[in-house]
């Protein structure tokens, strides 16, 4: 990869995080001088044309992309997402597209005559809308830097975007039958979608890029995701959610799951139970002490002591606590530095842990 010299040492870290054998450190700061002279990029004449346009997503993340430095771990690649959650806009669902954020409208206004769910690529307006960001992006990337699959989402959250929350959590009780036919739809629709997906953006080691949280893995890899289970029970976390995700983790090859909230850790337990699911992300709620902080190595503990591999997003200060504190087996950590000597001192200094 031209714009990451070092990706094939790179990548043996990856692996090894994966496999809860090393540890993984992904340092960005800003260059002194752009690896590349890469023009300015356009500024969109609107919102939308912001999110979907490709003449104008694709030079201001080579922009971004050529004026930062990837250190340890990190890498470049364009981000192709239209907001988290996009699989429920190719079964029906229209996003609002506001600055910083998308907004999915529901449209299952009445599940009993509500047909089977269904992805259907021919003429789908926003699979094409995702497909040319991706078309583009591998057209323009000319082995500089990778092109990641968007973060689709998929289980209970996309069947919420697309009929409700309220309304869904009335369903568990009132339709619990529909809810898993439902779940099981959304899983098809998932699969055949990534795979399309896949085949344009998979790398020489037949692997790929994944937008949500900076990841690789030598094959179909992804987030997975249920931030809907901070509203159900852990008994409903099980009967619901779990076997879909269990199905994705095992399609998958490679399979990171973000946990998002204290409301959420309830459902631990589960998701260690889950053979095939790789890795655990933590990101807890407004208000509370960032992911780096100390108060939540025990979480860390208990995943590391599950068998799972954990993924940190952490302060430049934190890292070197994080290690002491976790050890290096299974243990990703993503930060900024703010320039280069400082970003390579922090990776030469975590040799240490290897």
């Amino acid at each position: 990869m031209k714009w990451k010299p070092d990706w094939p040492q790179a990548k043996e870290n990856f692996i090894k995080w994966w496999n809860h054998e090393g540890p993984a450190l992904l340092v960005t700061a800003p260059r002194r001088e752009p690896i590349e002279p890469v023009p300015a990029p356009p500024e969109a004449p609107d919102v939308v044309a912001g999110w979907i346009d490709p003449d104008i997503r694709c030079p201001q993340a080579e922009h971004q992309m050529a004026n930062t430095l990837f250190a340890g771990e990190a890498f470049p690649y364009f981000d192709t997402q239209i907001g988290p959650g996009s699989l429920g806009t190719l079964l029906g669902s229209e996003p609002n597209l506001v600055p910083g954020t998308v907004w999915y409208e529901p449209c299952i206004p009445d599940p009993d005559h509500y047909g089977p769910i269904r992805f259907e690529p021919e003429g789908n307006k926003w699979f094409g809308v995702h497909m040319a960001l991706i078309e583009e992006g591998v057209r323009r990337a000319n082995g500089r830097y990778l092109v990641s699959i968007p973060d689709l989402i998929e289980n209970i959250d996309t069947l919420a975007a697309m009929r409700g929350n309220e309304e869904l959590l009335y369903d568990l009780i009132e339709r619990p039958a529909w809810v898993r036919r439902c779940v099981d739809e959304i899983n098809e629709a998932y699969f055949a979608a990534f795979d399309l997906m896949f085949e344009r953006v998979r790398d020489e080691d037949g692997g790929n890029a994944f937008s949500a949280f900076g990841v690789w893995g030598p094959g179909r890899t992804a987030k997975v995701q249920c931030d809907f289970s901070c509203m159900i029970s852990p008994e409903m976390f099980r009967e619901f959610v779990v076997p879909g995700l269990a199905a994705q983790c095992e399609w998958l090859d490679y399979s990171v799951y973000h946990l998002d909230g204290t409301t959420a850790t309830q459902h631990l337990d589960a998701l260690l139970e889950i053979e095939s699911l790789n890795a655990i992300q933590w990101t807890p709620q407004a208000g509370r002490p960032g992911s780096g902080s100390p108060q939540w190595y025990d979480l860390y503990k208990t995943v590391l002591a599950g068998g799972k591999s954990v993924h940190v997003g952490a302060g430049h200060d934190e890292v070197l606590p994080l290690l002491d504190a976790l050890g290096p087996k299974g243990v990703y950590i993503r930060t900024g530095a703010p320039d280069e000597d400082a970003a390579r001192k922090l990776v030469e200094t975590a040799r240490q842990y290897r």
